[in-house]
């Protein structure tokens, strides 16, 4: 994607559009995209659209801060933020470091975290970055690409609902990620952060450009579709280089909360070509590994999402539901997670799961992708 394609300002329409294709990105997890798209829309309305700056834009000097939630994504559905709660962590940031933020943008692309940071763009009046630090969702504070670069987390801000907020220095991402979850699990379960403050020329050598683009391109592409009566899933898939995996119906799904995330699993019996089989999808927030027979089909840091097979619509964890009809579709993840440090920090073996990463490509290839 040229940049001459790629988002210069945020609207109401653009918003709807990132919303849909966040939540594909998102893997199941990010946060809610409704409840993210609803907050960026007032806050544009209140505030005026917000200027998308591109990561070779940035002042080499300058301070971007990423703007997120942190927490079990059914809990954000029940707690929605308001924007001084978004933007406290902001404050005690530019306190702490003795200068204003430049511009933020998100840690993630996936689901509402993908819109967090806009509502502080916009009362701010500062730029977003079309760029984010995973190119997808992950469910852990140190499974960056700032942390694969050894760019230091801290400090790091935390809010809540209630007016609480936290400053931390910790030695690094996986000592945030066990103190700041902590925090979370004592602020009821999910709380704004602001963690990595980076230059921007820390940015442009860690973050995935254009990732914001991403998602809008994806949401564009499944209105058009439908819009133009195409198959949406095969108009995806065709437009991400991903593969349908499997065909199938929802038939058990458990959820908990445990240690400020949601796990659980999901069981799928086969439709359509896929008929007489059954597939289990695991998950910490977001979707880690679908297997069949015990084989895996899609491995994490690769993209696993839900299509609704009519719409295809993405299915997060905690909107999917006994019935849901699905495609299962498997995305290759940006080359810096399929490094070794990459794969230590955010493969299989990292989540118990008893795998080696094998990428999308092969999987599908050995398997044929279902059509």
């Amino acid at each position: 994607m040229n940049n001459a394609t790629r988002l210069t300002t945020l609207d109401e329409q653009a918003i709807e559009y990132i919303a849909i294709g966040a939540a594909v990105l998102g893997t199941g997890g990010g946060g809610d995209p409704h409840v993210g798209k609803l907050m960026a829309m007032e806050a544009i309305r209140k505030y005026g659209p917000v200027r998308i700056a591109q990561l070779e834009e940035l002042d080499d000097e300058g301070l971007i801060v990423p703007v997120s939630m942190i927490g079990a994504p059914t809990v954000m559905l029940e707690k929605i933020p308001s924007a001084e709660q978004l933007t406290k962590p902001l404050d005690l940031i530019e306190r702490e470091l003795g200068r204003k933020v430049d511009a933020v943008m998100p840690i993630e692309v996936g689901g509402g975290n993908s819109l967090v940071p806009v509502i502080a763009a916009a009362q701010r009046g500062i730029p977003l970055v079309d760029a984010d630090a995973m190119g997808r969702a992950f469910p852990e504070s140190q499974m960056v690409t700032f942390h694969l670069e050894g760019i230091p987390c801290s400090p790091v801000a935390m809010a809540d609902e209630r007016g609480n907020s936290a400053l931390m220095h910790t030695i690094d991402g996986v000592w945030e990620e066990r103190m700041a979850r902590a925090l979370t699990v004592e602020m009821g379960g999910s709380a704004s952060i602001c963690d990595y403050p980076v230059s921007g020329a820390q940015a442009k050598q860690a973050a995935i450009g254009g990732t914001l683009t991403l998602a809008y391109e994806i949401g564009r592409t499944l209105f058009e579709a439908k819009q133009q009566k195409l198959n949406p899933v095969r108009e995806l898939l065709v437009k991400l280089s991903g593969h349908a995996l499997f065909h199938g119906k929802a038939v058990d799904i458990r959820r908990r909360m445990d240690g400020g995330f949601t796990r659980g699993e999901a069981v799928f019996e086969g439709t359509g070509e896929n008929k007489g089989t059954t597939m289990r999808l695991f998950f910490q927030n977001e979707f880690l590994l679908a297997t069949v027979d015990d084989q895996p089909l899609a491995i994490t840091p690769d993209l696993i999402t839900l299509l609704d097979q009519d719409t295809g619509m993405p299915v997060t964890t905690e909107n999917l539901k006994y019935g849901a009809r699905v495609t299962v579709a498997g995305l290759p993840c940006d080359d810096k997670w399929r490094t070794p440090k990459g794969i230590e920090t955010a493969g299989p073996r990292y989540f118990g799961y008893d795998f080696d990463y094998v990428p999308i490509e092969t999987l599908a290839s050995k398997r044929g992708a279902a059509e």
